[in-house]
């Protein structure tokens, strides 16, 4: 018989979820007890007539009994079953480890994202696909979804939560407000493909049971994995007003010979008291479990049909492994405090639902934080693709949007794809060259002081680019490539060039890195839930000892030190007479008298380098001091042969660039909002110069837009 799921185990479970017993079932057949055992054991199997009375006996279709992808209608039906109050009267008033995060869309985005990379199937070679559907549901499709999820047995439990005078009361009171009048929910769906999907038993080890059963269970294989805590699925249900996630899993592995529309659903809501009886908190949306011991009935996982996966929003877009995690009630805390996130929608609402900034600020969270995670390489393919998009009541409001790292964080991107494809350099000589130095990470013995070895991470420095945010920073991250540590880089001289590093350690650092799975354990064990840093945990301190974040320390101090020594400027030899030449010939122009009179507070140039080009062009590179409202100034460069009488003769420029916190429009330097440095690059037009380079000096001046000289 082709079928789904062995015949043996599928009745066995269909005699449960009946009540019924094989005796039972051996007389409403006509057969023995002992055949019907032989069929639950696997020694024998009916024949088709006897399947045909099998099919009557469980109140099902021929065909349920013979491709036994499903259970039959006699099983119990799915419901809300909660966990009773306990015995010696204590009260949790919410899950604790909801409270670890913010209600967050950027943190949801982080953890969830960071733990689909953990489950990633990494034998075909293809990226975990990530993708986030916001829906927001009003009128008759809000009431569907509401009879799909058996609201009525939920709102007297809802009610109760929602009149407790604390923090969790009061955001369960928000959320059913919002739903009454406004007649709209939002829903959050995390889909990951390529995934292991919720494997395992209902109650025993596995992912299932770490995820919808347990709390600080992360059951994380692998020292490369992100998630370390257990906490990171917690952001789920903080992310809901409601405290109700629903969940569809794919199986990479069989269970009860099952693979797809594995479905359960849990709630998490304080203490409460509904027509007399107590309730500890926690609720599962599932049938009762007929095997279970306790008085009270116990919520196991179901195999739902396609129908029932439909009307709960749950609909998977095909049979590759993986979960969805629907969020019901979604909402975001953060983007109350950041209104102008996005543009809203007509008729959108001010609060933290507003599905169009909730959108933003997904994309956002998922290129700040995983842009390394979706780059790819020569004969490296990216670990992670990611995209959101939003709907409502089933139709297309935002078209899905892929996140581009390219986009998102141009110059890491440029930077770590070159590392990628061997594409690196030593020193950084010409625009849009990636620069490369390891950087030593020595390695504690677990609970000793010795060194186990040391580890070889790589950082990795390129030019910033105008839209990659702040500048001058070092982000770092092992091996799921996912930001863990984004740091300034302090002291540095004033004409250092803009730029953007990256940190590689652990697996991250390459194939052939020395005990890269040493420093990913190191590193893991280093990082706080949030995994935002690298420093001093209890976890550290217990596995290797009370001084080991020192060597992180001094790992941060090197790779500091290595990005400095990159981005350097050379000086001019003060040694040489060339250099003692050079620096002779290069002045900064001083004010006339009348732009002393008149300049008042104005930008003014405190410094410039130069060097002189082979054709015998100067390239020279200003510094500028902006003062308040320096927006307003149009400042413009002008170069001239600083000769030993007469007027001093005009170069042209050949080129003329903003580098940092200015642009150039029109010839004249027009600066950032709020800058208080800047700087500009020029080269001089050879075809302008009167006068030989190697017999006169230069003067640069800085001349306002309407002609009057800067100093």
């Amino acid at each position: 018989m082709e079928a789904g799921e062995d015949f043996g185990p599928w009745l066995s479970r269909q005699l449960a979820l009946a009540r019924k017993t094989q005796t039972q079932l051996a007389d409403d057949v006509n057969v023995t007890r002992a055949a019907v055992s032989a069929w639950i054991t696997g020694r024998a199997t009916p024949r088709p007539e006897t399947i045909e009375r099998i099919a009557r006996a469980l109140n099902t279709d021929l065909a349920t009994v013979h491709t036994r992808t499903t259970d039959t209608l006699s099983g119990l039906p799915v419901d809300w079953l909660h966990r009773p109050g306990h015995p010696d009267r204590g009260r949790e008033l919410g899950n604790a480890a909801a409270f670890a995060f913010d209600a967050d869309v950027g943190v949801l985005a982080r953890e969830t994202c960071q733990n689909s990379l953990d489950e990633r199937i990494e034998d075909n070679g293809r990226p975990v696909r990530v993708r986030y559907t916001l829906h927001e549901l009003t009128g008759e499709t809000l009431a569907r979804f509401r009879e799909a999820i058996k609201w009525d047995s939920l709102a007297p439990h809802y009610e109760v939560a929602a009149g407790q005078d604390q923090k969790v009361g009061r955001v369960i009171a928000a959320g059913l407000r919002d739903m009454r009048d406004n007649d709209r929910l939002v829903l959050l769906r995390v889909d990951d493909y390529n995934a292991a999907g919720l494997t395992g038993d209902d109650y025993d080890n596995g992912r299932f049971a770490a995820v919808v059963r347990r709390q600080l269970d992360s059951h994380k294989s692998g020292s490369a994995a992100g998630g370390s805590y257990g906490l990171g699925k917690a952001t789920l249900w903080a992310t809901s007003r409601l405290g109700l996630v629903l969940i569809n899993s794919t199986l990479s592995e069989p269970h009860e010979g099952r693979t797809e529309r594995r479905l359960v659903g849990r709630l998490d809501l304080p203490w409460r008291e509904v027509d007399g009886n107590t309730w500890a908190g926690p609720a599962w949306f599932g049938r009762p479990d007929p095997e279970s011991s306790s008085e009270v009935p116990v919520a196991r996982s179901w195999w739902a049909d396609e129908t029932e996966v439909e009307r709960l929003h749950l609909t998977r877009e095909s049979d590759e492994p993986g979960t969805s995690f629907l969020i019901v009630g979604a909402h975001d805390v953060a983007s109350l405090a950041d209104p102008a996130t996005s543009e809203e929608g007509e008729g959108e609402s001010e609060d933290g639902d507003s599905i169009h900034r909730m959108h933003h600020r997904l994309v956002e969270a998922l290129g700040k934080n995983f842009w390394a995670a979706m780059t790819s390489g020569e004969g490296h393919p990216a670990l992670l693709d990611a995209s959101v998009r939003t709907l409502r009541n089933g139709e297309v409001i935002i078209e899905e949007q892929r996140v581009d790292p390219a986009v998102a964080q141009p110059s890491r991107t440029r930077a770590l794809k070159a590392f990628l494809d061997g594409a690196t350099v030593e020193r950084l000589t010409e625009a849009g060259q990636v620069a490369m130095v390891k950087v030593p990470l020595k390695l504690p013995g677990r609970g000793k002081r010795t060194t186990l070895g040391e580890h070889a991470a790589v950082l990795l420095v390129t030019e910033a680019d105008q839209v990659s945010g702040k500048f001058n920073r070092v982000v770092a991250m092992r091996g799921n490539r996912m930001t863990v540590r984004d740091s300034g880089v302090s002291d540095l001289p004033l004409s250092t060039n803009p730029f953007q590093a990256v940190l590689l350690a652990g697996r991250a650092a390459g194939p052939d890195a020395p005990f890269a799975d040493e420093a990913e354990a190191f590193l893991r064990a280093a990082e706080p839930p949030e995994h935002n840093k690298w420093g001093q945990t209890e976890e550290l301190a217990l596995t290797y000892s009370s001084a080991a974040h020192r060597r992180i320390a001094t790992m941060i101090r090197d790779t500091n030190k290595a990005v400095k020594e990159l981005v350097a400027r050379p000086k001019r030899p003060s040694q040489s007479r060339a250099g003692v030449n050079l620096a002779k010939k290069l002045s900064v122009g001083a004010p006339s008298r009348r732009a002393r009179a008149t300049s008042g507070n104005q930008p003014k140039l405190e410094s410039l380098d130069a060097r002189v080009m082979d054709d015998g062009a100067w390239q020279v590179t200003g510094e500028v001091k902006v003062p308040a409202g320096g927006e307003a100034w149009h400042m413009v460069p002008v170069a001239k042969f600083d000769v030993r009488s007469g007027t001093r003769p005009v170069l042209g420029w050949a080129e003329l660039v903003g580098v940092h916190n200015c642009d150039v429009v029109e010839g004249s330097l027009r600066f950032a909002p709020g800058a208080r440095t800047a700087t500009f690059r020029g080269v001089t037009d050879p075809a302008t110069h009167t006068v030989r380079t190697s017999l006169s000096g230069l003067v640069v001046e800085l001349r306002s837009g309407e002609g009057e000289m800067g100093s």
